[in-house]
């Protein structure tokens, strides 16, 4: 009896067509998601740990540059001061 009840009163005709705008909605959310955290996880590297002091200080010891090279341009690093894009 309660089986035909339900049967009877079941008014529900589908999700609707604006369904396909739920995916597209969480999608849009996770790719938002990414980009900002994205954008800052990379300026907080490029600003942090792999300044240009560091990567001088990479080529000085991988052989690429001598000390006196080395000293020269780390003086103008640290003359000129941080600059460029963003800074």
């Amino acid at each position: 009896m309660l089986s035909t009840t339900l049967m009877t009163h079941d008014n529900w005709d589908g999700p609707g067509p604006w369904w396909p705008l739920i995916p597209l909605f969480w999608i849009a959310f996770i790719v938002l998601l990414f980009a900002i955290f994205g954008r800052f996880g990379r300026r907080r590297w490029h600003h942090g740990s792999y300044s240009g002091e560091s990567r001088l200080a990479e080529r000085y010891a991988a052989g690429e540059i001598d000390e006196e090279e080395y000293r020269e341009r780390l003086a103008v690093l640290r003359e000129a001061g941080p600059k460029g894009p963003g800074r």
